[in-house]
């Protein structure tokens, strides 16, 4: 199945920058020197070291140390944090305030020559708390501008990303407008989109020219009584059309790496079919409806991931996250070589 249309060769080369983000390999417990070497064994160009537990040390000298070897294995990092909204679900308050950490993460990224510092609001649950996701934006923008001439002086970009079905695009483009695009951009998680009710190539159209990071991956989506299922997969074996996805990305924002996300066997339920899960969306039209239903009718079921019966689960994990990474990385790779001339 396919939600875009087929894309011409480009007529320019299309080289972005290709790497992961860590969480793509959670199971395997690994720090930020074995993220390093893994990348460079697959020949890659870019991390993405999205929360600071990866981190042995947050000290100044382990940082420049750990620039030194991303420098020598020829890898780009991007440097990243999770919650910086005060009043989000999952915003963690073991480092400090909002601002605090934002600050810390912008420290991390200066040190590691990170040219963004990816952070999120928060997640789907956000949008029914109270005053709903319009005031975790306000909180968001607020602790925004506490860090503006830190982001600035720095030179790093504040990427927010669209996570977890917390913010659509358009409300997160209009965060980031009132922030200030001087020192705020998007990261573009593909798989989120669709958490968010909307098609990945949609979300690009919007986010695109903001877009300074990303995290990519693929989905199924299908029907159930209740509205669909959304599961995502390694790129390649979804539901997007990544030749015309990648060509509008050139275009759009040819300077943002491709961050492979994998995160594959875990089910969403979008109940669309009941009226209070819209209560959430309060700027959905019925066309929103529409849309997913006709992608949902589309897709097959998936099971989600489960061990083999009598294997170790730990390790079946670790192994299908290893397998999904390098699945959609030599997907990736086929499809820059097949779309440049």
């Amino acid at each position: 199945m396919s939600i875009n249309l087929p894309a011409p060769v480009m007529t320019t080369p299309f080289q972005p920058k290709l790497g992961f983000d860590n969480y793509a390999l959670r199971s395997l417990g690994w720090k930020a020197r074995q993220i390093l070497i893994h990348a460079a064994k697959l020949k890659l160009d870019a991390v993405l070291f999205s929360d600071f537990d990866v981190y042995e040390s947050l000290a100044d000298d382990h940082l420049r140390d750990l620039k030194l070897r991303a420098d020598d294995l020829g890898l780009t990092v991007y440097a990243g944090m999770l919650s910086i909204c005060p009043s989000s679900v999952i915003f963690d308050p073991r480092r400090g305030t909002a601002e605090e950490q934002l600050r810390l993460c912008l420290r991390i990224a200066k040190r590691l020559g990170s040219p963004v510092a990816r952070c999120v609001l928060g997640k789907v649950d956000d949008r029914r708390s109270p005053g709903g996701i319009a005031a975790r934006i306000a909180e968001t923008i607020a602790v925004l501008r506490q860090v503006r001439t830190e982001a600035l002086d720095a030179g790093i970009k504040i990427a927010i990303e669209n996570h977890a079905g917390d913010l659509t695009s358009i409300e997160l483009l209009e965060l980031i407008d009132i922030a200030g695009r001087d020192f705020v951009g998007a990261t573009l998680d593909t798989g989120n989109a669709l958490w968010a009710l909307e098609e990945p190539l949609a979300a690009l159209e919007t986010l695109g020219p903001v877009t300074v990071c990303t995290g990519i991956r693929d989905s199924h989506l299908w029907e159930t009584p209740e509205g669909a299922t959304l599961q995502w997969t390694a790129v390649g074996a979804g539901l997007v059309d990544w030749a015309p996805f990648f060509r509008r990305f050139a275009e759009l924002c040819p300077q943002a790496p491709v961050i492979l996300e994998t995160i594959t066997g875990r089910p969403i339920f979008l109940p669309m079919l009941r009226d209070y899960f819209w209560d959430a969306y309060p700027r959905a039209t019925p066309q929103t409806l529409t849309r997913m239903l006709r992608l949902a009718r589309e897709g097959e079921p998936r099971e989600p991931f489960t061990p083999p019966p009598g294997t170790d689960g730990l390790r079946a994990e670790q192994e299908m996250q290893l397998a999904e990474l390098e699945r959609s990385m030599r997907h990736c790779r086929r499809l820059f070589g097949n779309l440049n001339p």
